[in-house]
């Protein structure tokens, strides 16, 4: 793998600030002279900033139940696991 390909594939952890300082400006340097990767990192950097200043919908039952209904409709049978009750759970006696 050349450098190229290294820098390349490093671009998504740029766009999310989770390179070393080193490797972040060691990046920036190489996009000065590459302008497919400077648009790429300018690029996603963008993207990135911009799904993080969305607010996060709700998800609700009715979120949940709307989804599950579509699994079922597409032909999936999604296993669903949910928790014990308390009222079924073994209750350990007190030592004392």
């Amino acid at each position: 793998m050349n450098q190229s390909e290294m820098y390349q594939k490093l671009v998504d952890l740029y766009a999310g600030n989770e390179l070393p300082e080193e490797l972040m400006e060691e990046l920036e340097t190489a996009a000065f002279g590459d302008a497919e990767l400077a648009r790429e990192m300018r690029s996603l950097r963008v993207t990135v900033n911009a799904l993080k200043a969305v607010q996060t919908p709700p998800f609700g039952e009715e979120t949940f139940h709307r989804i599950l209904f579509k699994l079922y409709a597409a032909g999936a049978d999604p296993e669903i696991h949910s928790p014990s009750p308390a009222l079924l759970q073994y209750q350990l006696p007190m030592s004392g």
